[in-house]
């Protein structure tokens, strides 16, 4: 989508600090990070969010969910890490492209979830 940010950081027309890359998967550091490690990692295909998985692309997600912890160990999370998706405006869902927040680097309280 011509129209979504990080459809646009995926495509390189928005600039981002790349942590790991393959053929579907795009993962950069956030912009406002709210851990020492703040990374997000997202689908390189358009899907708008947690309700956008499908049968179709659920294998997809399930690379995202063998990428994230190797960026984890990468960044030196060995105490643990969070996992977040906010899906949809209510849950505070800002960009409408599925992606998943890895949070680390320091012990995180119950009231950063």
């Amino acid at each position: 989508m011509s129209d979504c940010l990080f459809c646009r950081i995926v495509a390189g027309e928005i600039p981002s600090t790349k942590v790991y890359e393959d053929d579907t998967v795009f993962a950069f550091r956030d912009i406002a990070p709210q851990a020492p490690t703040h990374i997000l990692v997202i689908p390189k295909v358009h899907i708008p969010g947690c309700d956008g998985v499908t049968a179709e692309n659920s294998a997809l997600v399930a690379h995202i969910f063998e990428v994230i912890p190797a960026i984890a160990r990468a960044e030196g999370l060995t105490g643990g890490y969070r996992v977040v998706s906010n899906c949809g405006p209510d849950a505070g869902q800002t960009v409408p492209h599925l992606h998943f927040h890895i949070l680390g680097g320091k012990p995180l309280t119950l009231e950063m979830a």
